[in-house]
């Protein structure tokens, strides 16, 4: 349950090399049968252009989210306190009210 996955290898085939001069030129073989046709292995990870168009468009929508969030946070904890003060208030006049009556 707690050992990693590991993604699968990549398939890519491997760099290719500097062609090594030839020190005399074979004769052209004629090939009998056409040689097959082999397809190079597709790598299964997407690959992921960044533009700079694109990059300003994430540096805009990570500003805007952390501005909504911020506001959110911000609009919260008025709403709290001013809940807490409205709270308090009331407690005392409420209190002032009950201390009046008893005095009377």
């Amino acid at each position: 349950m707690f050992t990693p996955k590991y993604p699968p290898q990549d398939t890519a085939p491997p760099a290719a090399t500097a062609p090594v001069p030839a020190t005399h030129t074979p004769a052209p073989v004629q090939p009998s049968a056409p040689a097959p046709v082999v397809a190079a292995p597709v790598s299964n990870r997407p690959t992921v252009q960044l533009t700079p168009g694109t990059a300003l468009v994430l540096v805009g929508g990570g500003t805007a989210v952390v501005l909504v969030v911020g506001a959110v946070l911000v609009s919260m904890l008025l709403a709290v306190a001013i809940t807490g003060m409205s709270v308090a208030v009331t407690a005392v006049v409420l209190r002032s009210i009950l201390n009046h009556e008893r005095k009377h």
